[in-house]
């Protein structure tokens, strides 16, 4: 439910304001900024108190650490490849999910002809989510944002960088090896059977000492592959797709 910002004059929007740093996790120093942040143009009593400028400098601390955490994370790919996961990432579908996975559909502070809409644009929900980057930024300083983007948009990472390579799994997991544990993924031939011509690889995957769900394939290559994708599910407490 959005808010009417001036369909009442006795609002409470410090109570509002109180239930949207709950919600998020951060208690603002500055509540002002939080309230720009959620504030629509056709809520605002004039354009510079809407969210406008927020998301403008939102927009550009979510790229540059987003940027920052591609560069860092995959020192393998190149530009265009950095590029293609950052534009999935920070993309305004991105953004407006983000926006309701948080919940901040429920702290909209918007005029009379937005809250008639039963569905919100994705601008808007993008914006919102942009403009509050930059009021974080603003009232706990940078770490505090990165912070907060990382909590909300590493998995979005994963997803964009799994979809860019479509399912080099080996790659993924040298990615999460490195920046989780420090280490490079081993793959250890555990067995072979069959003739010469039509062998199958039986492979296992090991991150810092610990291995995981081994994979048969046709080749040692396809074999590292599943046992690669094994891990990687087993990491994420899901079950391997893969099994012996």
């Amino acid at each position: 439910m959005a808010v009417q910002a001036h369909s009442d004059p006795g609002f409470d929007y410090a109570e509002l304001l109180a239930r949207c740093e709950e919600k998020i996790g951060y208690r603002f120093s500055d509540r002002s900024l939080l309230k720009a942040a959620l504030t629509h143009a056709s809520g605002a009593e004039h354009r510079l108190a809407s969210n406008e400028r927020l998301e403008f400098f939102g927009d550009a601390i979510l790229g540059a650490v987003v940027c920052e955490a591609l560069y860092r994370r995959f020192p393998d790919y190149l530009e265009g490849e950095l590029t293609r996961i950052k534009s999935m990432v920070v993309s305004r579908r991105t953004c407006a999910k983000t926006s309701k996975k948080i919940g901040l559909t429920e702290f909209l502070i918007l005029g009379k002809g937005m809250t008639n809409h039963t569905e919100l644009p994705n601008s808007l929900l993008s914006d919102v989510f942009e403009s509050l980057v930059a009021a974080i930024y603003l009232d706990g300083g940078s770490e505090t944002a990165r912070d907060f983007i990382h909590r909300h948009l590493d998995d979005e990472i994963d997803a964009a960088a799994e979809a860019e390579h479509g399912g080099n799994y080996k790659s993924l997991l040298q990615q999460l090896a490195q920046r989780d544990f420090g280490s490079t993924p081993v793959y250890q031939l555990l067995d072979e059977k069959g003739p010469d011509h039509s062998k199958c690889f039986q492979v296992s995957a090991q991150v810092a000492g610990n291995r995981f769900h081994p994979a048969w394939g046709s080749n040692k290559k396809e074999a590292e592959q599943r046992a690669a994708c094994n891990a990687l599910c087993e990491l994420r407490d899901e079950p391997a797709p893969f099994p012996v």
